[in-house]
């Protein structure tokens, strides 16, 4: 192969993540698929955390928020935050990259952060509040993103089976439970999932601006 980069690393480690967990993310195990010794990750990587903070660069980088213009702010909160969904989307190991590392430490998330706390204070919050609504965002983007928090398990038996469970239950005490197990096991469709998560996101911001 050529040159070894740290970019090659990070797309490696992203694609093992994805079909095998972070577990399987190791030094030794990248070393081997990408046909070279151990020592020259390490010229890249030093261990695995600073791995991990490469992943997550790596996951970002495909994103770039959009120029502000003249659009209103809530215009360019939901360009921010559509745009983080669909970048994070793309690597089902997103999540669980972003719960072992510093968002600091990334340096193209520090993009995205910077203008999700310019944004913050044009709609009239605090600093504190801006902090908050910050990470807040960032928090919801990544939940909306993990596909495995909507997509029902691969097993049909074990779905029909949940399924089954929930209309099992006793309707006068639990009418809506019974009435609502098939999308509640089976999964709303993805473009809604997305699209009413943002929007509970973003009006919530909205209404608080309101109030300012």
């Amino acid at each position: 192969m050529g040159k070894l980069t740290a970019r090659a690393i990070a797309e490696r480690a992203l694609e093992i993540g994805d079909t095998e967990g972070l577990d399987a993310v190791t030094i030794r195990r990248l070393a081997t698929d990408l046909g070279v010794t151990p020592m020259a990750l390490y010229w890249h990587y030093k261990n695995k955390d600073q791995l991990l903070v490469g992943m997550a660069d790596h996951l970002i980088s495909g994103f770039a928020p959009k120029p502000a213009g003249e659009r209103p702010w809530q215009a360019q909160l939901r360009d921010l935050v559509e745009g983080l969904v669909r970048t994070l989307r793309i690597h089902p190991c997103a999540k669980h990259v972003f719960e072992q590392i510093d968002a600091v430490e990334v340096p193209s998330f520090l993009a995205v952060w910077e203008q999700a706390l310019s944004l913050a204070r044009s709609a009239g919050f605090s600093v504190d509040e801006s902090c908050l609504l910050s990470k807040y965002l960032l928090q919801s983007s990544i939940a909306i993103a993990d596909a495995s928090a909507h997509v029902p398990a691969h097993d049909p038996a074990e779905i029909r089976a949940k399924k089954v469970g929930l209309q099992a239950l006793a309707p006068e005490t639990y009418p809506n439970l019974v009435a609502m197990a098939g999308p509640l096991i089976c999964g709303t469709p993805p473009g809604l999932y997305d699209t009413f998560g943002v929007d509970l996101v973003l009006s919530g911001i909205e209404a608080l601006a309101a109030r300012r």
